[in-house]
């Protein structure tokens, strides 16, 4: 029996043996570049809400004066506008805010920001070409600047009034996107 045994296991043994001399592993590396590197990143890219004051050419570019605001919701909605009325309360205890946000504007200081003339964003219109709980369009730089200054094309849903995101890093616009609000 312990003959058999062995026998067995050296048929085994040479078996795997056998079946492992027939195959090789490859190991390959890739390397994944990202459009944002470390470095970018650590400057902070922002994305702000707030108000266009003005928007205007200036040679190559145009400078966005913005007012931001905190564009609130959940917990620190319902605190801020509970100490906004006066009537503080317990964060897990203040009455919900209307339409799930409420913003904050803590002062009326303009910031400046460089919007590069080929900067794209989105603002909502009737019907946008984006798909998306909202329709939105895809606007240039130049559109935008037309829009502010009272053109009527595109077509908005709501005015410019309701808000508006930007990307920003450093100083430069990266892209814009108008906010629904209800």
């Amino acid at each position: 029996m312990r003959t058999l045994a062995i026998v067995s296991a050296g048929l085994l043994l040479t078996a795997l043996a056998a079946g492992c001399g027939g195959s090789r592993t490859v190991v390959s590396t890739v390397t994944v570049e990202r459009k944002a590197s470390a470095a970018s990143n650590a400057m902070g890219d922002q994305r702000l809400y707030g108000q266009i004051k003005s928007f205007a050419r200036n040679g190559d570019h145009y400078e966005l004066r913005f007012d931001p605001a905190w564009f609130l919701s959940g917990v620190t909605a319902n605190v801020a506008q509970a100490a906004d009325q006066g009537s503080p309360c317990r964060p897990s205890t203040c009455p919900p805010v209307a339409n799930d946000n409420y913003v904050v504007n803590e002062g009326r200081r303009l910031l400046t920001y460089i919007v590069p003339a080929n900067v794209r964003g989105t603002v909502l219109t009737k019907y946008g070409a984006n798909s998306g709980p909202f329709p939105a369009t895809t606007i240039t730089a130049a559109q935008l600047a037309q829009l502010v200054a009272g053109k009527k094309s595109p077509k908005l849903f709501e005015p410019l009034s309701s808000g508006v995101w930007i990307l920003v890093h450093g100083d430069t616009v990266r892209t814009f996107a108008q906010q629904y609000r209800p």
